[in-house]
């Protein structure tokens, strides 16, 4: 009795563990990259702060105290617990501008990637898949793109369009459309005489049914991994960008203008320079972590068994 009832526990065993779930399997492979959470954790964390600011910020980014000056943090001489990281040169708060800025340097990611993508991703799916002429004069364009350094591109794109947060999206969304063309050409060219593909085209599927429906699924891996790389250097460039006077225009609390109008100020009140530019920094480095994460997570080729 007791070797009949060890024999159904063991062959219940293996049922009961059943297939391991996609999310499951991605988290096992995201979570073995302790850098990648690191990142993931301070990502949640800045995107909580970017939602709340209104409710956690101890001051109006924008106001303005006329007796606290170049007021240090409060851990230094002279410093207050009023304003703990500092008043900048008109007595802003900097611990509130740069909670604040979290909105503009996500939003400008947000908006960036998803323009670049959508739009590059349309371009690569339809020049990989039909390819003659439309792949040829496609691709042209990118490597006419790619032939300028990207900021000196963004700088021509915003002297044109005219200096502005909105206009220093379009640019940078534009120098990072190629990166997205190509990486789906390649991953359609790929794909689109397997199998699947040949399959369903024999069933009757359009060409648009073909790249969206069929297609598209299968190249999502690489493009989510470029995504998020995006993410970052569109934060970048747009700091770049505000640092230059060219992106987001005083007094919008955004990290790169904050840096512009703290450049005469470096030697006497370092403060105004260095929190701008460590938010900067963290943030990026952040994502890249989880951009590292996520290709670990979503290439077959890097997965162990």
């Amino acid at each position: 009795m007791s070797d009949t009832t060890a024999n159904s526990k063991a062959s219940a065993a293996p049922a009961q563990q059943g297939p391991v779930g996609p999310l499951r399997e991605f988290w096992a492979y995201f979570s073995e990259n302790k850098g990648a959470v690191a990142g993931l954790v301070f990502f949640l964390c800045l995107v909580a702060v970017a939602l709340l600011a209104d409710v956690i910020a101890p001051h109006d980014p924008i106001e303005q105290y006329r007796d606290h000056f170049l007021q240090p943090p409060a851990w230094v001489e002279g410093g207050s617990m009023q304003f703990l990281l500092g008043t900048d040169a008109v007595g802003r708060d900097i611990l509130s501008r740069l909670m604040y800025g979290a909105r503009y340097s996500l939003f400008i990611g947000c908006i960036v990637v998803s323009v670049a993508a959508l739009v590059g991703i349309a371009i690569g799916l339809f020049a990989g898949f039909l390819g003659g002429w439309i792949d040829t004069v496609a691709m042209r364009v990118m490597d006419i793109i790619l032939s300028y350094p990207s900021l000196l591109l963004a700088l021509v794109l915003v002297a044109i369009l005219g200096p502005g947060l909105e206009n220093a999206m379009i640019a940078i969304a534009v120098i990072q459309l190629p990166h997205y063309v190509r990486l789906t050409r390649a991953s359609v060219m790929a794909e689109r005489n397997r199998d699947y593909v040949t399959s369903a085209r024999v069933a009757g599927a359009g060409t648009l049914r073909l790249v969206t429906v069929t297609i598209l699924p299968n190249c999502m891996a690489p493009i989510i991994v470029q995504a998020a790389l995006s993410f970052s250097s569109a934060i970048l460039d747009a700091a770049a960008l505000g640092f230059l006077g060219l992106g987001a225009q005083p007094p919008l609390p955004e990290w790169g203008t904050m840096l512009a109008e703290a450049r005469e100020f470096i030697l006497r009140a370092w403060w105004v320079v260095t929190f701008p530019g460590i938010a900067i920094l963290v943030t990026v480095l952040a994502i890249n972590l989880m951009g590292d994460g996520l290709r670990d997570a979503l290439d077959p080729k890097l997965k162990r068994s």
